[in-house]
């Protein structure tokens, strides 16, 4: 009998701020605080149907599956030009003042923290699709996948064409199963099916690192020894996307301190920011600006190209007064 590797010195991550990353999918789960109802009557979920539509578009964020229970929401969306903590700020805060003025309540009416996990999309697009679709059904709400696609609170009923759902991307969902509409809701519909067979599914939600220490052996386990709550997939999608985090977080971090070294500089030379930005030529100007340019590059590292679009001046210029700060370093 194979031993299971131990995960003894698996390294517990606390969960982090949220990976909001443009062109990810993210599954997104929000409760109602202390798990009590958000949704008492129809008009409350025709509400906050209407509020998603507003959001969601083409250009700023697509949605591919949702369901909406008694006491929580699932998501399944692409954040693209909004970011997802944009959209759910919107949805969330709007929907809240709503249901607090209608039910004469006050307080919170979700949790804090809503969940959400990045996916990778190739292993669990479809996986997810049909869990989040099916929770009707797992929770006793619904009996059966002909009640489920006459139920309007998820988005089955949009993509079985029973329902007209404007924000769904249903022909993109669809086009995974057959580019004939009506094989492909045909194939749908077995999926769903063969997901009732399955029950509950423990393993969609975060820490691809962690489920895929059982596959290695103890000699490949070493550099595996931490995993991510909030990615759904394999290692080295969840590597990749914590590659990119630490970049953009870099970036950021790394504009932060440009935006200080301005005022400082400015403040030195007796200067306003958009002075220091204009691109003048005029002596204060052009002091304050190769002081910019060699501090920027040397203890932040900013690329003459930012400094170039943040200065207003040609990237041959900052290339320039490089140069010359190097000569009197």
């Amino acid at each position: 009998m194979t031993e299971r590797p131990s995960t003894a010195n698996l390294k517990l991550m606390p969960r982090g701020p949220r990976i909001d990353i443009p062109g990810l999918i993210q599954h997104v789960i929000c409760r109602g605080i202390e798990r009590k109802a958000i949704f008492r009557s129809d008009a409350d979920y025709e509400d906050i149907l209407s509020r998603i539509l507003k959001l969601a578009g083409a250009e700023d964020l697509k949605v591919y599956a949702f369901a909406l229970m008694p006491n929580h929401i699932h998501l399944l969306v692409r954040p693209l030009k909004m970011p997802l903590s944009t959209f759910m700020r919107r949805l969330l805060t709007g929907y809240a003042i709503y249901f607090n003025r209608k039910y004469r309540r006050v307080g919170h009416l979700f949790q804090n923290r809503y969940k959400s996990y990045v996916v990778e999309e190739d292993s669990y697009f479809l996986e997810l699709i049909r869990y989040i679709h099916l929770n009707p059904v797992r929770a006793g709400i619904i009996s059966g996948l002909g009640k489920l696609a006459l139920h309007p609170y998820t988005g089955y009923s949009a993509l079985m064409g029973r329902a007209n759902c404007p924000f769904l991307n249903s022909n993109e969902v669809l086009s995974h199963f057959s580019s004939n509409l009506r094989s492909a809701r045909k194939k749908l519909f077995e999926f769903m099916q063969d997901g009732i067979a399955q029950g509950e599914r423990d393993d969609l939600s975060g820490g691809g690192l962690k489920r895929s220490l059982a596959r290695l052996d103890p000699e490949q386990r070493e550099d595996r020894q931490a995993f991510d709550e909030r990615i759904l997939g394999s290692s080295l999608f969840v590597e990749s996307v914590l590659k990119e985090t630490c970049r953009k977080q870099d970036l950021k971090e790394r504009d932060g301190r440009l935006e200080k070294l301005l005022g400082k500089v400015a403040d030195l030379y007796n200067l306003t920011i958009p002075e220091l930005c204009s691109g003048s030529k005029r002596a204060p100007v052009l002091k304050a600006r190769t002081a910019v340019i060699f501090y920027a590059t040397k203890d932040i590292g900013t690329s003459a190209r930012e400094l170039s679009k943040v200065l207003n001046v040609a990237a041959a210029t900052v290339h320039e007064n490089v140069r010359l700060g190097k000569g009197k370093a």
